[in-house]
This record gives C-alpha cells, sequence and structure tokens, in this order.
C-alpha cells in the first residue's frame, strides 16, 4: 500500500514545475503539518524583521550590539507566537487569506511589538535605537502578512481550483450581485469576470476588484473574456424590463441565469443554490395578472373547503394558496394515493397545526362517496379541479375521460346541491372552446352542466367555470420537456411550425380561480386576458439560445440542437381560443373578463346526459362520439376514434362475426350432402 501510494504520488507530481509540487505539497498535508510550517515561518519571519529593522536603522549589516543581544532573536519569536495562536492565526485557511486575515495579523503585530518593547526596557538595552519597535512592526507586518498573500497567488497560479470554472459575467451591481461576486470568489465552479450595470455612476467603478462596465459592452465582453454564463442578479426588477435584457442577449453564445425573484428570496440565504434557470415567464409578451386580495380572502377565509384533485398542478397549487388564506378547513379530495400523500405532507410542513387538513382518497365519480365526504366536513366552497388534462392520453381513452371529465363534474355538482354548499368553482380549458378532441368536448359539457343547473333556479351553490390557456411547468407542460431535451443535446420535438398557444403561471392561473369564486353570480363563464398566443418553435428557439447552444438549421448546419417536427398526436389543432362567441363583458377585475355563451336548458340536457352515462356504462364510443358532435358546439374531431382497446374489439367481432358465418355455411353445406 505504501509503494503504490509514492508511485501515484509520483505520478501526480510528473509534469509539475518545483513550486507547483511544493505548494500542493502543503495544500495536501494534514492539519498539523501546516500549522507547524507556518510557525516555523513566523518565527524567521519574526527574528529576521528584528534583525532589518536594526540594521536598516543603524545602516550597517550586522551592528555590534548583536553580539550582546543576540538572545533577542529567540526570546522575542518564543513570547509572541503565543500571542499569534491565542488571536487565532493558525486557524485561517492560508489560501484564502483576506481583509479580515489581514487585520488578525495586524493584531497579532501589534502584540509581538508591546513584547519587544518590554524585552527592551527590561533589560535596559539603550544601545538598540527607539525607533527600532517603529521599523520593526511595518516588517513584521509585511513579511507575515506577504507570506500569506504570496502563497494565495501562487496556489491560484499554479494549482487554480477555478481553472475549469465557469468564466460568469453578473448583471446587476446591487446588493445581490455583491453577495453573488463573495459566493462565487468562494468557489470552485464559478470564476466572476465582469460586472454589468445600468446604473451609470457605477460604470467604470469596481466591485470586490471586479470592473463594472456598461450594457452596450456585453458583446464584446463575452468574446474577450470567454465568458460562458450570464447571470441576471436583479430579483427586484419588472419582468418587463427583464423581458428586455433577454431579448437582447438571446442573440450570444452564451448561456443566461437568474436569481428567483425578491418574493421567493425573502428568509432566504442568498448563494449559488440560488441561481435557477430563466422562467419562461419571463420570455412571455405578458406581465402577471395582478391579484386583488379582497376578492381571494372572501371565498376562503373562515370557510371550509374541498379542493378536488388536490395533487395535480392546479389542484396542489390551489391548495398552497387556498392554505394561505385562513380557511376553516381544507379537505384534500384526491384519486391517486401518492398525489395525495405529496400535498398533504407538503402543506403539513408548511402549516403544521395552524390549519385542519384532511386527505380523502376517492374518485368524483362516485357520488355517494363525495356527498358523505361534504356532508362529513360541512364544505362550503368546492374547487373542482379533478380531470383527465392530456389532450392525445385522453383521446386514446375517451370513454375514461367522459366519465371523469363530464360523469364526474355532473356528479359533484349533485352532491354539491343535496348538500347546499355555498359556491362551485370549475377549473376549465380553452380546448373546451370549438373543441377538436374529446378531452375539450368533455370539459365543454361540463360547462354545460353547470350552466343548465345554475339557469335551472336561484339557489345553492353558485356554480362558476373559470376557463384559461397552458400552464406553465405544469405536468405535462413543454416547457420542462424542452429543457430536457435541451440538456439531453436534443433534439427540441415541436409538433408543428405553426402550432401557437396561450400561457400563464400556475400561481397566476390559480389567483383567478379564486377570485372568479367571489365574482360568479351563478353559471359564469370568466376567462383571462392573456396576450398574446405564443408561437412553440419561437419558445423553443429562446429556450435553446438562452441555455447557451445554437439552433441547428439549414441555415446554421453546425448548430447544436435541432428542431424536429412531429406533427400534431391525436386530438390537438394550430389555434387555441377562449370564447366560443364574440360575446363578452369586463368584471370588477381589469383582466378578468365574463363571457356570455349560450347553453341547452337542463330538461333537455339531463335526458342527453342519461344516454351519456348509459354509453359509457356500454363501451359504446360511437355513440359517445355522436352524442358530443351533436351536443357541443363547434366540435370537429381532428382523428378516428383511437382506443386501441376499442378496435381491437371491434377486429374481433367482425372476426367472430364472419367466423360464424362460415361455420353457418358449413353447417348448410353438410346437411345438404347428408340430405343427397
Amino acid at each position: 500500500m505504501r509503494e503504490r501510494a509514492v508511485v501515484k504520488g509520483a505520478r501526480e507530481n510528473k509534469g509539475r514545475n518545483p513550486v507547483e509540487t511544493i505548494i500542493r505539497l502543503l495544500t495536501d498535508s494534514s492539519f498539523y503539518t501546516k500549522r507547524i510550517t507556518l510557525l516555523l515561518v513566523d518565527t524567521f519571519m519574526l527574528a529576521f524583521s528584528l534583525w532589518a529593522a536594526v540594521a536598516m536603522r543603524l545602516e550597517t549589516f550586522w551592528p555590534v550590539l548583536w553580539e550582546r543581544c543576540s538572545w533577542l532573536f529567540f526570546v522575542q519569536p518564543l513570547i509572541s507566537l503565543p500571542i499569534f495562536i491565542r488571536l487565532g492565526l493558525y486557524r485561517a485557511v492560508i489560501r484564502y487569506t483576506s481583509f479580515d486575515a489581514l487585520w488578525v495579523i495586524c493584531q497579532a503585530v501589534i502584540g509581538s511589538v508591546l513584547v519587544l518593547v518590554a524585552l527592551l526596557l527590561l533589560a535596559s538595552l539603550s544601545e538598540i535605537p527607539r525607533s527600532t519597535p517603529l521599523i520593526f512592526s511595518v516588517l513584521a507586518f509585511f513579511f507575515i502578512g506577504g507570506s500569506r498573500l504570496l502563497f494565495r497567488d501562487l496556489y491560484f497560479r499554479f494549482c487554480n481550483p477555478k481553472r475549469h470554472a465557469r468564466r460568469v459575467l453578473i448583471y446587476g451591481a446591487g446588493s445581490s450581485g455583491t453577495q453573488m461576486i463573495t459566493a462565487f470568489q468562494m468557489s470552485s465552479e464559478f470564476d466572476p469576470v465582469a460586472l454589468v450595470d445600468d446604473e451609470k455612476t457605477l460604470q467604470g467603478r469596481r466591485l470586490n476588484g471586479i470592473l463594472i462596465y456598461p450594457p452596450s459592452r456585453i458583446s464584446d465582453l463575452v468574446k474577450d473574456l470567454a465568458v460562458d454564463l450570464i447571470l441576471l442578479a436583479m430579483p427586484s426588477a419588472p419582468r418587463k424590463r427583464i423581458r428586455e435584457i433577454l431579448r437582447f442577449l438571446e442573440p450570444l453564445p452564451v448561456e443566461v441565469k437568474s436569481l428567483p425573484y425578491l418574493d421567493v428570496l425573502v428568509s432566504k440565504e442568498l448563494g449559488i443554490k440560488s441561481i435557477k434557470d430563466i422562467e419562461i415567464e419571463d420570455l412571455l409578451g405578458r406581465d402577471p395578472v395582478p391579484a386583488r386580495m379582497d376578492l381571494i380572502y372572501s371565498s376562503i377565509k373562515g370557510k371550509s373547503v374541498l379542493v378536488t384533485g388536490a395533487g395535480g398542478s392546479i389542484g396542489s397549487e390551489l391548495c398552497r394558496q387556498i392554505a394561505k388564506l385562513e380557511p376553516n378547513c381544507l379537505v384534500l379530495f384526491e384519486q391517486s394515493e401518492f398525489a395525495l400523500y405529496t400535498i398533504e405532507a407538503e402543506l403539513r410542513s408548511c402549516f403544521g397545526g395552524s390549519l385542519l387538513i384532511y386527505p380523502v382518497l376517492g374518485s368524483v365519480c362516485h357520488e355517494r362517496r363525495v356527498l358523505s365526504v361534504i356532508k362529513a366536513f360541512q364544505i362550503q366552497s368546492v374547487y373542482h379541479a379533478a380531470a383527465y388534462k392530456h389532450v392525445p392520453l385522453v383521446e386514446y381513452n375517451p370513454i375514461e375521460g367522459v366519465q371523469n371529465n363530464l360523469i364526474g363534474t355532473l356528479r359533484m355538482a349533485r352532491a354539491a346541491i343535496k348538500a347546499q354548499v355555498e359556491t362551485f368553482i370549475l377549473i376549465s380549458t380553452d380546448k373546451a372552446v370549438r373543441p377538436a378532441n374529446v378531452m375539450g368536448a368533455s370539459k365543454r359539457m361540463a360547462e354545460m352542466v353547470l350552466q343548465a343547473l345554475a339557469a335551472k333556479g336561484p339557489g345553492k351553490p353558485r356554480f362558476t367555470m373559470v376557463r384559461f390557456g397552458n400552464v406553465l411547468g405544469s405536468s405535462g407542460s413543454v416547457v420542462p420537456l424542452f429543457r430536457e431535451q435541451i440538456r439531453n443535446g436534443g433534439p427540441v420535438t415541436v409538433t408543428h411550425p405553426e402550432v401557437v398557444r396561450y400561457f400563464m403561471t400556475i400561481p397566476e392561473a390559480v389567483q383567478l380561480v379564486v377570485q372568479a369564486a367571489a365574482m360568479g353570480t351563478g353559471g359564469d363563464v370568466f376567462v383571462l386576458d392573456m396576450g398574446e398566443p405564443v408561437h412553440i418553435v419561437d419558445l423553443a428557439r429562446k429556450m435553446i439560445r438562452l441555455c447557451g447552444r445554437t439552433v441547428r438549421n439549414d441555415q446554421n448546419p453546425n448548430g447544436e440542437i435541432a428542431i424536429e417536427f412531429t406533427g400534431l398526436r391525436a386530438g390537438e389543432k394550430l389555434y387555441e381560443e377562449l370564447l366560443v362567441g364574440g360575446n363578452v363583458v369586463g368584471t370588477e377585475h381589469p383582466m378578468i373578463m365574463r363571457a356570455e355563451e349560450s347553453f341547452i336548458p337542463w330538461e333537455r340536457l339531463e335526458k342527453i346526459l342519461v344516454q351519456v352515462e348509459r354509453a359509457c356504462k356500454e363501451f359504446d364510443h360511437q355513440a359517445v362520439r355522436s352524442i358530443l358532435l351533436e351536443t357541443v358546439d363547434g366540435y370537429c374531431p381532428q382523428c378516428e376514434i383511437v382506443d386501441p382497446v376499442w378496435k381491437n374489439d371491434q377486429q374481433e367481432n367482425a372476426l367472430d362475426g364472419f367466423g360464424g358465418k362460415v361455420a353457418l355455411l358449413r353447417g348448410h353445406g353438410d346437411m345438404g350432402t347428408r340430405g343427397r
């Protein structure tokens, strides 16, 4: 083992210059070896400083007085070193010597000077000039502090752990930028090389030794300083300003990351772990919708609230925000055991015993179970987020999609009516508008159920529907998919070059839902002013560029990440809409609109729902599709029925029918033969 270690050490030292070898040996040595080495160096430096002080004062190499006072070279360091130890001079890591360490050295040298003065007075050494202690103090501080700074410089020159670190340009020279520089300087992963700030009074100055440049120099800095990461250290900047900066940085061949927004950083330590990818909402052409707190509190505070689909993307965020609004209790209703466990554990860790939380396993299709839960907890507000939402999956499983999205909503609404719930809010989707798939059609029929029940007559509950577009970061969202594909080297897959979608953040969507609950009067369909729709291929290109990669296409065949078009999936369409008709009116909230849309009266719709339930029970796909086509305005399926199980049954039935006919013909043939 010893021989193997020697050989390994020899291999590691091979190719190094002597200085690097010595530096690495000292760095890799044990704590006690380092401490003894420092004690020996400081002993020599103190003795050398004493000799140099007298020699400089008397302008002679070896004054005669040393023949009688040479003992000072041994006694003075021996008495000074305990002072150095007491002040913690040997606990500091030398390769990270800072100004704080130099201040400790200054204190130690002052103590050493006092020791020297005391020795001179006690020994009555009047022949030593009185200015010697002053000169000694300067020289001792220079040699002791300088030896540490020299070692630090040699270490970072020959053994620099940042040799392979990412070279970072920090945009923002405020307090966040300052903290990040400090964190980077202590890290071997990142090396801050430049600062950029919009404030002209800061430009040209230095922060922790790093020069601050104007934003116009970023392109040159990326080339000249070999920058491979730009960090936006502007957590309090508005998203509009962030979008402008990202638009400016997008063409540069460098990755861009950011710090979280100020509300996320509150009560958290700012450091390297705070760095995150650019939020995609920063790339979109719209600002978040401001929330009205009076509306948010009115339908939740002090009330018993039930959230169905509590473990889903929207449902879980609903639970988080509702929990902050001081409800009397929060009931989590979820079909998935794991999803329910996850959200319950998260809420309990955040709110502890300050909130009554009840996790309930169950399906919204079980009306008796739902009614029992509502009555048991005396629910006043229901937020119905349980739904199958992935378009292709529902297209492959249409009966289950209709059962969960439509029949589940119907049974939830019936239970809410029987229990006299105050408010019932349905989470709907833009795909319900002129749907091209079963998911959208089933959600539109669910809306129609609540509209019809609300119009049936005044009473409880107040039924409200909230319709919005794609949610960023939800399960199945393109954003996490694109990130993963870019991380793996591509290609990034987009269904079609012309496909566009509306986008919003999960917290924003949930705030809309909660506020709509307060504004609803019964049968309302609320939609959000979501700005302009986004081309998915443009979103993909921006994400690739801001990850420091280049797009590979016909114009740039040497690019790193290609974009591949896979074709629209089952049930998908190019454009999504938010309104069935053009009738829309404003509300108390400037960014929320109320849609005036037609629906089928309950007396007629109830009969249709009976047919739907019967068709689902019999797994009659054709009947379900026919009912959706006749009932949902604008429903235009983009494909034939693609349920593989149904297709298999159809083939088997066809074969069985064909086989039966063959057997019958054979039977007739046999009888004819026997008859003859």
